[in-house]
């Protein structure tokens, strides 16, 4: 009987995240493929987990996928972790779970933290409908491009930045989409959490007169649509 693959989420920043269920399961299984093997030995330390690590990343992913496969086909129980967050989400495991997927192995999702949703959550703007845009291109004409053509989403737009280039993409938002509502929200769970909430030319201004530090989501307000005044005959 072939293995599980439980696709595991953990922390984003505050080690206190890690689910009861999530605990368990990285403890059962017999091996954890991660991002970031160094990363992952943090969490699992805290929490005395002794099960044995690999790499998978964006630059092994071919082979890793095919290892880890066979691995499963074999009977042996896996878990996919990332840096942060939820696997796959703008992180590795695509190529994993699609072929796993197609080989009819049970995959098993363990929720817990992630980045996205929990900024959606306290950036106080519309959560019924929401875009997910990851990181947009490192390249200023490619981003732009990628702005004007979110300019008429009706939907809150959620984009994950680097610190290094987050007035950037404010400053591009702001021309390509004018100054809406947005919020950033840095550092999340972290010591040093911050949410900054206003117009994009209030929150760029914010920000321009400090230091940028840390993992940074933008919640950007979907377009407002107007709604038409009927017409009444008198």
């Amino acid at each position: 009987m072939a293995g599980i693959l439980y696709v595991v989420a953990t922390p984003i920043g505050n080690l206190e995240d890690l689910t009861y269920r999530a605990k368990r399961i990285l403890s059962e299984v017999c091996l954890i493929a991660a991002e970031d093997t160094r990363q992952s030995k943090i969490l699992l330390n805290h929490y005395e987990i002794k099960t044995p690590l690999t790499s998978y990343h964006r630059f092994n992913i071919m082979s890793k996928s095919a290892y880890l496969l066979e691995k499963l086909k074999a009977g042996v129980d896996l878990a996919l972790v990332t840096d942060s967050g939820t696997p796959l989400v703008s992180d590795p495991g695509y190529e994993l779970v699609k072929a796993a997927a197609e080989q009819g192995i049970i995959i098993v999702p363990i929720p817990g933290a992630s980045a996205a949703i929990a900024a959606l959550s306290a950036a106080g703007l519309p959560t019924d409908r929401f875009a997910f845009e990851g990181f947009l291109p490192k390249r200023p004409g490619k981003k732009r491009k990628v702005l004007e053509a979110l300019k008429n989403e009706a939907r809150t737009i959620i984009i994950y930045e680097s610190p290094f280039r987050l007035l950037k993409t404010l400053r591009e938002i702001l021309s390509s989409m004018g100054d809406r509502q947005v919020a950033v929200c840095r550092e999340l769970t972290k010591k040093f959490e911050e949410i900054k909430r206003g117009r994009a030319s209030e929150v760029l201004a914010h920000f321009e007169a400090k230091a940028i530090k840390g993992e940074i989501v933008i919640v950007v307000e979907g377009e407002r649509e107007e709604k038409e005044v009927p017409e009444v005959d008198y």
